[in-house]
């Protein structure tokens, strides 16, 4: 189910150690950096799949840390929706975040989660990690999302069906309620 899932997540992580080499003092992503972790978008179907998958792996006591914090961060989310707040400015903490500032399911982070640091466009609009240190003005390199994206559609349909391919979900309402990939 997740291969086609775990090829685009190689080809990104490839993509974005291409770009860590060539640009190495304008991306300061690394260990301990949770700048994206703080950053507000949802999931597709099958991102939302194989992040549950991995979650179920995890011992009892840390699901039951994370899903501690769960509601809460569910509770900002609809806040920031319904109080039709930017959310490319809004920061609501992962649930996923450890208190020593790391991800509980790394090797299942999402397409933007892996993406942040770099310049990045979507639908015409551009978006840069704040901390990092790309010059304004100047130009780099910038990664479309819109065919990552795509992709994360196309193997949510294929995987689901088109309902559900279409729905994106926060990580804490999939962890609160993974029914919800199940609703018809």
């Amino acid at each position: 189910m997740f291969a086609k899932l775990l090829h685009l997540y190689q080809f990104v992580d490839q993509t974005m150690a291409m770009l860590f080499n060539r640009f190495p003092d304008e991306i300061r992503c690394g260990k301990g950096c949770t700048d994206c972790c703080n950053a507000i978008f949802d999931l597709s179907y099958i991102e939302s799949s194989y992040l549950l998958a991995l979650f179920k792996t995890l011992p009892p006591d840390i699901r039951g840390e994370i899903l501690a914090r769960c509601p809460s961060a569910a509770q900002q989310w609809q806040e920031i929706f319904d109080s039709k707040a930017d959310p490319s400015t809004a920061r609501i903490r992962c649930p996923l975040l450890s208190d020593q500032g790391l991800c509980h399911c790394y090797a299942a982070r999402p397409v933007n989660c892996r993406t942040y640091g770099v310049p990045t466009v979507i639908n015409g609009s551009a978006h840069v990690c704040g901390l990092s240190n790309f010059s304004i003005g100047k130009s780099y390199p910038t990664l479309d999302l819109a065919p990552l994206q795509h992709s994360l559609y196309e193997y949510s349909v294929e995987s689901a069906d088109e309902k559900l391919g279409r729905q994106r979900w926060p990580v804490a309402i999939i962890l609160l309620h993974p029914e919800k990939l199940t609703e018809e």
